[in-house]
């Protein structure tokens, strides 16, 4: 029970931190502004939705994509690790992620009906980083009650992300802009730890270091 409560803490810790809502907030609201609050609601709703059944059909699906494409766990690890670990750089430096939509695309996404798929479903919640890490800790989970930590760990971040996109405005006006580039900052520090703990253990197990 300990092992399996630990280590939903550190998976829980990795995806909200790669998703970070509270960075992503900013371009729904941006994206939503014009739209009604029953609106606002529905896109929120529908974003997540599709954004955790992304996350846990790659959780379900990694291990043989890793089989497919002849990758081994441990390559996989460093090279997340070093993504994560750009990302997290960006993250402490409150620059655009490296997997953040564009101004381009946001802009464009404002004038469609439907962006709850694109861009917040996937890039702004799924995109690459995410995938990865989901991958990894999935691979590093050794048994069945592990894995369904994991997904526990996936459904738990996407609910707190609906309640962050469902009460934007009030999220918006009670922790503001100053909030948000400080917990994107902590955010951002969490993950350049979680990068560097991939990297060594992928680098370990590559080159058999006890």
């Amino acid at each position: 029970m300990a092992q399996e409560l630990t280590f939903f803490i550190y998976a829980f810790t990795s995806i909200f931190a790669i998703v970070n809502p509270v960075s992503g907030v900013m371009a729904f609201i941006s994206m939503t502004s014009h739209m009604s609050q029953a609106d606002k609601i529905y896109i929120a709703k529908r974003s997540v939705i599709i954004a955790s059944i992304i996350a846990i059909t790659f959780s379900i699906l990694g291990e043989l994509l890793l089989k497919l494409f002849n990758i081994t766990a441990d390559s996989l690890r460093v090279a997340g690790g070093v993504l994560l670990f750009l990302v997290a750089i960006d993250m402490l430096f409150a620059r655009t992620t490296r997997e953040s939509i564009t101004s381009e695309e946001l802009n464009e996404a404002a004038q469609k009906e439907n962006i709850s798929v694109f861009p917040i479903a996937m890039p702004l919640l799924t995109g690459p980083g995410a995938i990865t890490t989901i991958i990894v800790l999935i691979r590093t989970a050794d048994n069945l009650n592990l894995k369904l930590t994991v997904i526990g760990a996936i459904l738990l971040t996407f609910i707190i992300t609906f309640l962050i996109f469902r009460f934007s405005d009030y999220f918006n006006k009670v922790v503001g802009m100053t909030g948000m580039l400080v917990m994107t900052r902590l955010m951002g520090l969490f993950l350049g730890a979680i990068a560097v703990d991939f990297i060594s253990t992928g680098i370990k197990g590559i080159f058999n270091l006890v």
